[in-house]
């Protein structure tokens, strides 16, 4: 099967769906072309964010997979705002280990200009030696954002999550066209842009198919793809994730790296879980992780993390500046 890329000529939709049904011999050839596409503009580097939950829980929002959201019964620690002693201590780790990002998650949806003040303060502090750092946050004002942009943010995570019209089986407290609208105006402002979504909660493959279209028309700098992790007091607790084969989740990313091959494409959360004894394969596609934990989920330790790179021929040390 002949994989048109940005190189050449734009995948259509029926080309996408013919990828997430590939097998044998067509299925590797994908995950080489996958490959010669990532070599090309990431070289053999993984990189490594570390991600810290800087506000937990009490969230407004009843995003269906969150164990953050206000329907969720997950038993998870609730905070306004983390420690400083933790949310520091994580940027030096960073900075330590020459990792790529820190990245720092808050739960809510949106924030009073008090609010935004405040995590400005901390990320200068943490600027000082030259961090990159992306925040996950929910909707800015323009005035929020230009404050975070002089801060010195690098980049802000908004994922889409699925596509437009999937969106209300998973939230209906805010619109799928207000998350393209918040897009924007941060990409217009001047922010990096990072944007993903989640894989197994009930979607057909054209939703993810639509969704990597709107994603292509975004063009973030990161595309974090997550797969399902069901969170036990959530509502998707009881998801039949069985169709979240290695295979499967091989052929997302491989699809997310020919429709943009020259953005980051992270796998995030799940890693552990559905590409164990895959490592090699996965980072042939991805060529970004995180280590250390998902928000409010556990995952691989950093010292893991850096074997597990190593032992599947790949590279991670990343200076952060």
């Amino acid at each position: 099967m002949f994989f048109p890329t940005a190189e050449n000529t734009s995948l259509t939709k029926n080309d996408a769906l013919e990828i997430l049904d590939l097998q044998g011999d067509a299925l590797n050839n994908l995950i080489e072309e996958a490959y010669r596409l990532r070599t090309k503009y990431k070289g053999n580097r993984v990189n490594i964010q570390l991600l810290t939950n800087v506000r937990s829980g009490n969230c407004t929002q009843n995003c269906a997979y969150c164990a953050q959201s206000r329907d969720s019964e997950a038993p998870i620690e609730k905070y306004r705002y983390v420690e400083d002693k933790k949310l520091y201590g994580d940027n030096d780790l960073v900075d330590e280990f020459h990792l790529s990002r820190h990245c720092i998650g808050l739960s809510g949806i949106r924030f009073a200009d008090s609010d935004i003040e405040s995590l400005a303060e901390r990320i200068r502090k943490m600027k000082k030696n030259g961090t990159q750092i992306c925040c996950s946050i929910g909707f800015l004002t323009e005035h929020q954002a230009k404050m975070l942009k002089e801060a010195g943010l690098n980049r802000i995570n908004h994922n889409l999550n699925s596509s437009r019209r999937f969106y209300p089986s998973i939230c209906t407290t805010h619109t799928y066209q207000e998350r393209i609208d918040n897009l924007r105006m941060l990409k217009r402002i001047g922010f990096e842009i990072c944007s993903g979504g989640i894989i197994g909660m009930g979607e057909s493959k054209e939703d993810v198919v639509d969704m990597m279209f709107e994603l292509k028309e975004l063009n973030p700098e990161s595309v974090p793809i997550n797969f399902l992790l069901p969170v036990n007091g959530t509502r998707l607790a009881e998801r039949d994730i069985s169709a979240l084969t290695p295979e499967y989740c091989i052929k997302v990313l491989c699809l997310a790296r020919l429709m943009l091959p020259k953005s980051d494409i992270r796998c995030a959360a799940g890693r552990e879980v559905y590409f164990k004894g895959y490592e090699k394969t996965l980072f042939k596609i991805a060529d970004s992780i995180f280590a250390s934990g998902y928000l409010t989920e556990g995952g691989q330790s950093l010292e893991a993390t850096f074997r597990t790179i190593e032992e599947a021929g790949f590279t991670w040390q990343v200076e952060s500046a």
